[in-house]
């Protein structure tokens, strides 16, 4: 095995502590949590959670706070992500894949409209606002 350098791990540090801002709750008015119980794992939330991660960081979006949690109970619609935007109602999607993770943090996070083909779960349409 290769030694590691002092370069190199400063390197990796610099990496990972992009990667835990936005995971710090600081300063965070927006939210995605990305459902990462074993049934969200199988179906590829690993490839999902990152997704959004890249794209936030590609945007040099800072006020988003990534998280993730266990099954929802969509074990049907893995892998699942859950946005709470303020001013809009609390949304699940299912079946996202990469591609869809992306749309999520354009058109949801950025652009502020639903992505009515994926939404798994959402409120009500008598307490949404219009």
């Amino acid at each position: 095995m290769a030694k590691l350098t002092l370069d190199t791990l400063r390197k990796l540090r610099e990496e990972q502590q992009k990667t835990m801002v936005m995971r710090d709750p600081s300063n965070k008015d927006t939210q995605i949590i990305v459902g990462m119980g074993t049934c969200g794992i199988a179906a590829g939330a690993k490839d999902v959670f990152n997704a959004i991660l890249e794209v936030l960081e590609a945007k040099n979006i800072t006020h988003v706070l990534v998280t993730q949690t266990g099954c929802m109970g969509l074990c049907h619609s893995e892998p699942t992500v859950e946005v709470i935007v303020p001013g809009m109602p609390v949304v699940i999607y299912g079946n996202v894949k990469r591609d869809i993770a992306k749309q999520i943090v354009q058109e949801h996070v950025i652009e502020k409209k639903l992505l009515d083909n994926h939404i798994c779960d959402k409120p009500a349409m008598d307490i949404i606002r219009k």
